[in-house]
């Protein structure tokens, strides 16, 4: 199983298997022709309260990843995930965000999840 993360703003890549968008909105200044995004599962995405309170500096990412986790925990994000999983099986996966560090992100925390 192979998961990477990727900026949405990079040019799509021969290699990057299924394009999973794992942002709640459109990432602005990006064509959906340009994107080639294949998935869009906005019920996997931060609520709105956890990804202001995450950016507000309030607290670490550790606690951050500790909140995502049990959101996805809940049955919708729970089903969007399995199904993610079972699409990794089958092959490479691009987890695509336009956070400006995706290695501290939801993204990342996805990715990890859907790894192990």
């Amino acid at each position: 199983m192979s998961v990477r993360v990727r900026r949405i703003y990079e040019p799509p890549e021969a290699d990057d298997g299924l394009r999973v968008l794992v942002d709640r909105l459109w990432p602005r200044g990006v064509s959906k022709d340009e994107a080639r995004v294949d998935e869009w599962p906005k019920g996997l995405t931060p609520s709105n309260e956890l990804r202001k309170w995450f950016h507000s500096s309030q607290g670490s990412f550790e606690e951050f990843r500790s909140r995502y986790e049990a959101e996805l925990a809940a049955p919708e994000a729970a089903g969007l995930l399995d199904g993610l999983r079972r699409s990794a099986r089958e092959g490479r996966m691009t987890l695509l965000t336009a956070s400006k560090a995706p290695e501290r992100s939801h993204a990342c925390v996805l990715a990890e999840l859907l790894r192990g």
